[in-house]
């Protein structure tokens, strides 16, 4: 007769579970008060410790750990030395185990939660049972999560090649999830010793907020002259646990699969997105809402209603207004023919008023805190048009972003969107007005999210040019000026942000001929007085920022 050891925290399904082991003959074992959950249910459940020999003692700590559990789960059904042995012992094959772990992770997740209360959610026996199956998953079915307790049943009455392959895939399963456990309590355990995790300890350095001094000389910035390099701040070694969310239409090309995967236990960023209407995303859908998001995240406040027009992971279009539709009408405004498939983030519930705006226009896809029922109601009428909801407060700040190389990974702390004016320095014998300061500090945020080598162009709340992704900063001055006068705006008196320093004066040079009246830039070159010079000699404000922000 078969036997299944039952010994779980998480009770979900064990009643059906559970009757239907005892229907097919099998003997059920188990442990406190699932032993006694199942004697609740009407089941016959025999104690551990009757198969021990050895009373459960230390509160429960030490009741599986015991050669007759694990010579039953271990031992080698063909193998005639492992069968004498246990047969020498009075020990009898486990066949199955179905076990859970204590709730460690929602245990400290707890406000208040001490130490001890932490310690005694480590769970031992469970891993070390769950272990012992999983190496012997030729002949011990092993089973972590209720969701796969009905393909268990079925495999049971199913032939033996079809049983062998979901016993593979359930070993493969507890193996990730033990590791994972261990990791949450290792990360526990540092942090409680004053040490911290790998995001905790990059979500850190990057709200430390030392403001990035940009580079002294035309080359890059050594570490003494920027952000401040802490060695602790990036551990020795980094794991980075995925779970797949969704499979993908596709990647960047039709040819090229793709799955969205987000960190093991996430909740906020793109894993809190729900998709409320259209056809499934892609890979670059993902891509283009991701920088979407964070565009729109420079006025998280919601002060200002903020709509970001993302084409290519950088901005054709960017804007603030009273609402939505008023953001989005202006951010429309700056560059409509690159606006055709693009994606569209808004910080604020999408109104019908903004509904009725965009309808017209081609739209791949639609991110938002919320939509109103009118404006669902119209957007819902296209029926590939993609509608996802991004609650307020679920954007992923802090932590560590990494990128794929060739052969590995590079890391770095998160861009910080907070864009405090205190250490801004005006560099110009002329300060700005008090519109021209609003305009700067409007391109400041909204020249983080294009692609450098970036210029950006606003007046009045929204962008006017924007250039992207260009080999010089003259020549994104003069695309920047160039799709600004396609669209029909006067640049007299507009402000303009550059991402990062003029090497040349032939940026400004270009700007002036164009009507800036107002720059703001990191400052940091070798030429700043060549620079400052030619601002002076066209009446221009320069302000100098003291932050670089590159995005490649």
């Amino acid at each position: 007769m078969p036997r299944a050891l039952l010994s779980v925290s998480d009770k979900t399904g064990l009643d059906g579970f559970a009757r239907a082991l005892a229907e097919r003959g099998w003997t059920l074992l188990s442990t406190g008060g699932t032993a006694r959950a199942l004697r609740d249910w009407g089941l016959d459940a025999v104690e551990v410790s009757e198969v021990t020999g050895h009373p459960e003692m230390m509160d429960g700590r030490v009741k599986t750990l015991h050669p007759a559990v694990h010579a039953g789960l271990l031992g080698r059904r063909g193998n005639p030395d492992d069968v004498a042995q246990m047969r020498e012992q009075g020990y009898e094959p486990i066949d199955l185990v179905a076990v859970n772990l204590y709730p460690f992770r929602e245990t400290v997740a707890r406000p208040g939660v001490t130490r001890d209360e932490a310690i005694e959610n480590i769970d031992i026996g469970g891993p070390s049972m769950l272990r012992s199956a999983a190496k012997n998953h030729e002949r011990v079915w092993v089973v972590v999560d209720p969701a796969d307790y009905d393909r268990v049943l079925e495999a049971l009455d199913a032939s033996e090649d079809e049983g062998a392959a979901l016993r593979r895939q359930l070993a493969t399963r507890v193996y990730a999830h033990t590791s994972d456990y261990d990791r949450a309590i290792a990360d526990y355990l540092a942090a409680a010793d004053g040490g911290a995790t790998a995001d905790e300890t990059a979500a850190s350095a990057a709200s430390a907020g030392s403001a990035e001094a940009a580079s002294a000389s035309a080359g890059e910035s050594s570490p003494a002259e920027g952000a401040s390099v802490d060695a602790d701040a990036f551990p020795a070694e980094l794991r980075i646990e995925l779970m797949k969310v969704q499979d993908l239409r596709y990647g960047e090309n039709p040819d090229q699969r793709a799955a969205f995967y987000a960190e093991r236990g996430e909740r906020a960023g793109l894993a809190a997105l729900r998709q409320l209407h259209g056809k499934e995303l892609s890979f670059n859908n993902l891509l283009d809402v991701d920088a979407a998001l964070l565009a729109v995240s420079a006025w998280a406040d919601g002060q200002l209603a903020a709509c970001a027009i993302i084409k290519h992971t950088t901005p054709c279009g960017i804007a603030v207004g009273e609402d939505a539709a008023e953001a989005y009408r202006k951010a429309l405004a700056t560059d409509p023919t690159s606006a055709f498939g693009s994606v569209i983030a808004f910080n604020v519930p999408v109104t019908e008023q903004a509904a009725t705006l965009m309808r017209p226009n081609f739209v791949e896809a639609i991110v938002a805190p919320g939509f109103v029922e009118g404006a669902l109601r119209l957007l819902t009428e296209k029926k590939n048009l993609r509608l996802l909801e991004l609650p307020a407060g679920a954007a992923r700040g802090g932590g560590m972003d990494v990128k794929r190389v060739q052969g590995g990974f590079v890391a770095q702390d998160r861009l910080r969107m907070g864009f405090s004016d205190a250490e801004w320095r005006v560099a110009t014998k002329r300060a700005p007005t008090e519109a021209e300061w609003a305009d700067l500090r409007f391109a400041w945020r909204s020249v983080a999210m294009v692609k450098s080598n970036a210029i950006l162009i606003a007046r009045d709340g929204l962008a006017l040019g924007i250039g992207a992704g260009q080999m010089s900063r003259v020549d994104a001055s003069r695309l920047a000026v160039m799709k600004a006068l396609e669209a029909g705006f006067d640049l007299a008196g507009a402000a303009l942000a550059s991402d990062a320093f003029f090497p040349f004066r032939d940026g400004v040079d270009a700007a002036a001929k164009a009507g800036i009246r107002a720059i703001v830039q990191p400052g940091g070159s070798v030429r700043d007085e060549e620079t400052i010079g030619a601002a002076d000699a066209h009446g221009i404000a320069m302000v100098f920022t003291g932050r670089r922000l590159f995005r490649h």
